[in-house]
């Protein structure tokens, strides 16, 4: 089948029986890749309950009828599993913790955990008060975790 060269979207082709097939498969794909979101980090095991749309991220060592299909992203629909290859960049915020993963061109990548101001001989409170501002914003735009 032809597909699109960035997402693999399913392309129609002329002559076909069934159009609405192809392009409804497109449309459930591009549903859930343009909302950008996963259930949270890649795990291997498929969920046991899972509604249309919800996608994930599948880890390293896939069960079940995840196997075979390490690293790609799983998109439950009411049709059963589509599974798309991420490319490279691609990112997706986890609903789990709000952080953002990216796609380095072999693996999901999670921000870096960043420890707040903390400790040190000189205490200058304006100082800190900024850093903790500054690393709250970059974890509410999913860019860093806090411990």
């Amino acid at each position: 089948m032809a597909q699109t060269p960035n997402l693999g979207l399913p392309l129609m082709v002329s002559a076909q029986a069934q159009k609405e097939v192809t392009h409804n498969e497109a449309l459930v794909l591009i549903d859930a890749l343009l909302a950008g979101v996963v259930e949270g980090a890649p795990r291997n095991d498929p969920p046991t309950v899972a509604q249309s749309g919800q996608c994930w991220i599948i880890g390293q060592s896939p069960l079940d009828s995840w196997a075979n299909m390490a690293g790609q992203l799983a998109i439950w629909t009411d049709g059963g599993w589509r599974f798309v290859a991420p490319k490279r960049n691609m990112q997706m915020r986890s609903v789990e913790d709000g952080t953002i993963v990216r796609f380095d061109g072999l693996d999901w990548q999670s921000p870096p955990e960043i420890l707040g101001p903390d400790g040190g001989t000189t205490v200058d409170t304006e100082a800190r008060s900024v850093l903790a501002a500054l690393l709250q914003l970059l974890q509410g735009h999913g860019m860093v975790k806090m411990t």
